[in-house]
Formats: C-alpha cells, structure tokens, sequence
C-alpha cells in the first residue's frame, strides 16, 4: 500500500469536500442496539456485507463488540473469533473494486488481526487512545483511521454528559488527536474524523452537532456522521424501535450530507446511497 496517498473507495479518493460516501454498518455481535443479534452468524454478515456492496456502501464497517451505552467490553480473542472470517471472506468477494473494509474496534489485536485478514481501515471509538499499540499499528501498516470523539466510555458515556460548547470542544479534541496520531507517524491524509452522534451526548447536543456540521470543514480532514438508528432520533419522533427510526435518520443523513459531510454511517444503505446523492446533487 502507498501510505503516501489518501484513501480511494470504490475508484473515488476521499478527501475534504469529496463525497458523500455511504458506509454500511455490520454488527456481529449478539446484542446490538439496532439488530439485536442478526448477523451474529458469520455466514449471514457476510451474506449482509455482500448485499451492501451491491446497493452502493463505499465501505462495510464490522464490529464484534457493542458499544452502545451501557454495555460491557468484549475480550480481543472474541471479538477476533466473530470478525475474522467475516472480513477474510468479504474481502475475497469484494476485490479491487468493492467497498473498502473498515474494523470497528478499540484493540490493536483486533485491528491486526482484521487487517490481516483484508480491512484496510481501523474505525476506533477511542481516537485510538485506549491501546497503546494502536498508533504504531495504523502507522505502520499505512491503514485508514477514523477518530471518533466520545465523553466518557460506553458503559458510562450517557450519565450526564455535560459540555460548555459541544461542537468547539468535540472540534479542539480532534483537532488534538488528529495532530498526536499524525506526529506518531499516521498518514495524514488517511484521517477521518468522527464527532460521535450518541457518545456521551444529550439529544441537544446531538442536534447540534449536524446543525453546526460545517464548523468541523477547519480540521482539514474527511467527517463521517452516524446517526443511524440512534436514541436521539426516537426521542424526537416519538419511535422507540431503533429499526422504525428510517425515516429520522434519512433526515439527518440529508442535513450532514447538505452540510458538507463527507462520510455517512448507516444500517440502511439503499435509502441513504439516494438520499446522499440526491443531497450532494443539490449542494451542488
């Protein structure tokens, strides 16, 4: 890999103001919020992860741990145990020419393993602070890193998260990670930043952070939004099933998109590879 080079996805290089490009969520784990479990079964995320590809996801993002609030950590060895085959055998469908493979993970051991199996980007909730052997790792292997920004830890990110200003304060911490990864040896031009929708944020702070979208456009790198599902969209709308909230999310996936998002995080790749294209035509 030339880790001179930004990220190209399915022919098109990502960059600030390129897009939008729409990345697939695929959770193997037994209790995520969202699916509860449905692509637990590797033969069934793969079967998922290959129909993504085919309705238009620039990059499948598996995760073998959940990180909705509330929940517990799951050791490296299972979570490599249910990621491994997944990846090793949509990167063997995908190719060239398919949608790049993104691991979900706090863990280096993770990553590695992922990695060596064909994932070419480490998605980490952290902003790769909780190992310590994730910075040289990413640097080292020329992959792809999305920061994420997030108060607290999942177990304890939604008791009372508090900000003065939620989008300077999100922004000055990426800022700050994106300098730390970059001085250790991570590509620069390989950096996504993530402002974490429901990551130690009220419903308030939430709205805000598509409202005032744009002011991310300093940091200089690609911004990826998820707002797939989550709480905030239910309590606004009045739905309480995370897999009723379609219609909230495209919303949000319309307003970051119009914002000038480059990276949107959906469970529903159909609706979101029109509504973002769609939006970018208008954006124009």
């Amino acid at each position: 890999m030339n880790t001179e080079n930004p990220m190209v996805l399915r022919g098109r290089v990502l960059r600030p103001g390129a897009g939008p490009f729409v990345v697939g969520v695929l959770n193997v784990t037994p209790d995520s919020f969202s699916d509860a479990g449905r692509f637990y079964d590797a033969r069934v995320a793969v079967e998922a992860g290959a129909r993504m590809a085919d309705e238009g996801a620039d990059v499948v993002d598996i995760g073998g741990e959940s990180t909705r609030p509330g929940s517990a950590a799951v050791l490296p060895n299972e979570q490599i145990r249910r990621t491994q085959p997944v990846i090793a055998e949509l990167a063997k469908r995908f190719g060239h020419d398919g949608p790049a493979i993104s691991i979900d993970t706090r863990s280096a051991a993770v990553a590695r393993a992922a990695l060596d199996a064909g994932a070419t980007i480490v998605n980490d909730i952290s902003a790769l602070r909780d190992d310590p052997e994730m910075v040289s790792l990413v640097a080292d292997r020329g992959a792809g890193v999305v920061l994420l920004h997030m108060q607290g830890t999942p177990a304890d990110m939604q008791i009372n998260p508090a900000y003065l200003d939620a989008v300077a304060e999100i922004r000055d911490f990426l800022a700050e990670r994106i300098e730390s990864v970059a001085s250790a040896g991570v590509v620069r031009e390989r950096i996504v930043v993530d402002p974490g929708i429901g990551f130690g944020k009220t419903l308030e702070h939430n709205l805000e952070i598509i409202r005032r979208g744009g002011e991310f456009r300093s940091l200089g790198v690609p911004l990826m939004i998820g707002p797939s599902r989550k709480r905030f969209i239910g309590q606004v709308l009045g739905i309480e099933q995370p897999a009723d909230r379609l219609m909230g999310t495209m919303a949000a996936v319309a307003a970051a998109v119009l914002a000038g998002v480059e990276m949107v995080r959906v469970h529903d790749v159909p609706a979101a590879r029109q509504v973002a294209d769609m939006c970018a035509a208008i954006r124009g």
